[in-house]
C-alpha cells in the first residue's frame, strides 16, 4: 500500500512522465514569457515624457 502511494506521488511530481502535464507546463511558461515581454514593452523609454522639469538633474552638487 505505501509503495503504491509513494510511486503515485513521485509520478505526479515528475512532469516528464506525463506528456499532457509537460505540454501544460510549456504553455504556462510561454504565457508568462509573453506577459513579461508586454510589461517590458509598456515601460516608457528613459528620457521621454518624464514628469520632472528638464532643468532638474542636470547638475550634481558635491561638498567635500
Amino acid at each position: 500500500m505505501i509503495p503504491s502511494i509513494v510511486n503515485s506521488l513521485t509520478a505526479a511530481a515528475d512532469p516528464s512522465s506525463n506528456p499532457a502535464a509537460l505540454l501544460m507546463l510549456r504553455k504556462a511558461l510561454d504565457l508568462q514569457t509573453q506577459g513579461a515581454a508586454q510589461l517590458i514593452q509598456s515601460i516608457p523609454a528613459i528620457g521621454t515624457g518624464g514628469s520632472n522639469p528638464p532643468h532638474l538633474g542636470q547638475n550634481i552638487d558635491i561638498k567635500v
